[in-house]
């Protein structure tokens, strides 16, 4: 029989940069693997570490240059969009204010309308309604 303690948790985590990160920690790690045990005197190997250290400064910056480029390029067009929805948003609601105006307008007309035909319905039944009270 299965009880409650058996249940089975799933943890998915999802990272960002994570493929730049495992890049630039192996070549540091391997970099200096290979330093240490090659066959060198204090010196050269204190250069080669400059060396391989300048090589992964200049590798990581053109990654991030180059992420900066594709990150741009992708923006652009975003923005453009943004900015057209802003526009068709702006229109829409400048159009539903005047058909708003229009309407209270419309509708201010039909009241005085009915106004002046009860006020005309009102002389006429009154000129009317003396005459017949007068009978």
């Amino acid at each position: 029989m299965s009880t409650g303690d058996d249940q089975h948790t799933v943890i998915i985590e999802k990272g960002h940069g994570t493929e730049i990160g495992a890049f630039l920690l192996g070549a540091l790690v391997g970099a200096g693997i290979a330093l240490l045990f090659a066959p060198a005197t204090g010196a050269d190997t204190q250069k080669r570490i400059r060396e391989q250290a300048r090589r992964l400064k200049d590798l990581t910056g053109d990654r991030v240059r180059g992420l900066r480029d594709d990150l741009g390029s992708r923006m652009s067009p975003a923005r453009g969009v943004v900015e057209q929805g802003r526009r068709i948003a702006a229109d829409a609601r400048a159009e539903l204010e005047d058909k708003l105006e229009r309407s209270k307008a419309v509708y201010r007309a039909g009241i005085d309308a009915a106004r002046e035909e009860s006020m005309r319905q009102l002389q006429d039944s009154g000129g009317n309604g003396s005459s017949t009270d007068a009978s």
